[in-house]
């Protein structure tokens, strides 16, 4: 085996934690900023829903473009143009101008630039890890968002300190800034990418329909893909369902010391302490290789049941959920996102991960669709356990029942 920890492996995720410590902050701060200027979950929602539709097209659009040019080169531009939107906010929030559907154009704007820059990110990763060392990498990825969680907290502490969101959005921009400079560090061969005057508008489309004949031609990555939207539709309810709940039954928590706002983001904290916690036992412990598939499966009936419940759970008891669902739900992204990475040719993967990206967020949208319709007139505990009760049926429809065709991709030594 060779070393996993090389210059551009290294560069990378340093360059990853720098932007995650602003993405953690950026991610309260946006969230909490529309729900309490509009006090309404469905305009809340709708705020997710504009950030979440670009994904939908742009990384459908960027993956032939990602599988020709470049990836590094796209990587830091989209980090410089982010490190400038976030400062823009900044200026606008600290002159005490806050306009909803100037926020929304913003929103599609930077949900556009990440939907693009999780493609070239997602396929450019693979290619700076060293032979044998899928596992590993992915386990440290997994690592550097819970490590970056403790920012949230500090961020609704800032608030409360200050009364205004606006130096968070500054620091969002600096994170953003510092990462872009590091990425441009990296020094690795793409060739056969970096050809513009080869590639035309026939091109392009040669290399769409191609993605496509191959997502086809793949059943296992296809049953895949259909389950991660039910999934991510789950999740989509989950997320848009959480804030709203703290913020609006203050009075379940009224023997709490501390404020609500406080309470949700040390319990969504504690999930992502959990992850930390599951990416390092992934990283230690390698898990047989003939198990993957079904150690998948179990986690996934274990999360969607958790995730129904947890809400109606004392407080003491949601938190150590929280955080066994933080553990667990590692282990079954590692075991995907390393199966398919490895097996996806470096010529397609950019496509591959367009298509799934932009299914899945499908998925998202959907979700937070639901979740502002429904929260409107139903209790959020309700409509999560609805949604995560389709999660489950979900499991076994797609992914146990096509076992056969998704085994020999997860049941691989990566």
């Amino acid at each position: 085996m060779q070393k996993l920890w090389t210059k551009n492996f290294t560069i990378i995720t340093i360059g990853s934690a720098i932007s995650m410590l602003g993405n953690m902050v950026s991610g309260f701060a946006i969230g909490l900023l529309v729900l309490e200027k509009t006090n309404s979950t469905f305009l809340y929602s709708l705020f997710m829903v504009f950030y979440n539709m670009p994904k939908i097209i742009a990384p459908l659009m960027a993956g032939p473009i990602v599988d020709r040019f470049p990836r590094r080169k796209i990587i830091y531009t989209l980090d410089f143009i982010s490190a400038t939107i976030y400062l823009f906010i900044f200026l606008a929030l600290n002159a005490d101008h806050f306009n909803f559907v100037v926020m929304l154009a913003v929103c599609l704007l930077i949900g556009s630039i990440d939907g693009i820059y999780t493609v070239a990110y997602e396929s450019f990763y693979p290619n700076l890890i060293s032979k044998g060392n899928f596992r590993k990498a992915y386990s440290i990825s997994s690592m550097l968002m819970p490590l970056a969680s403790f920012m949230t907290p500090v961020a609704a502490a800032v608030y409360n300190a200050l009364g205004t969101l606006a130096p968070l959005f500054l620091f969002n921009s600096a994170t953003f800034l510092v990462a872009a400079i590091f990425e441009t560090q990296i020094k690795h061969s793409e060739e056969g990418r970096d050809n513009t005057k080869s590639t035309n508008i026939k091109q392009y489309i040669d290399d769409f329909r191609q993605g496509f004949k191959y997502m086809k031609s793949e059943k296992a990555l296809i049953v895949i893909t259909s389950y991660f939207f039910v999934c991510n539709m789950a999740g989509g309810v989950m997320n848009t369902m959480l804030l709203p709940f703290f913020k609006n039954n203050a009075h379940l928590f009224s023997h709490i010391a501390i404020d609500v706002i406080t309470l949700y983001t040390l319990i969504t904290t504690t999930g992502l302490a959990g992850r930390f916690v599951g990416g390092l036992i992934h990283y230690k412990y390698k898990y047989p290789a003939d198990k993957k598939f079904l150690i998948a499966i179990c986690v996934y009936f274990a999360c969607a049941t958790s995730d129904g419940i947890k809400l109606w759970l004392p407080v003491p008891v949601m938190f150590v959920v929280f955080f066994l669902v933080g553990i667990i739900s590692v282990t079954s992204f590692n075991i995907r996102i390393s199966a398919t990475q490895s097996y996806v040719p470096d010529t397609v993967r950019g496509r591959f991960n367009g298509t799934f990206q932009m299914i899945t967020t499908m998925g998202t949208l959907t979700g937070q669709l639901v979740a502002g319709s429904l929260g409107e007139f139903l209790p959020e505990r309700t409509v999560l356990l609805g949604m995560m009760m389709l999660n489950i049926t979900a499991i076994y429809l797609i992914m146990f029942r096509h076992r056969n065709e998704v085994k020999p991709l997860y049941n691989r030594d990566v």
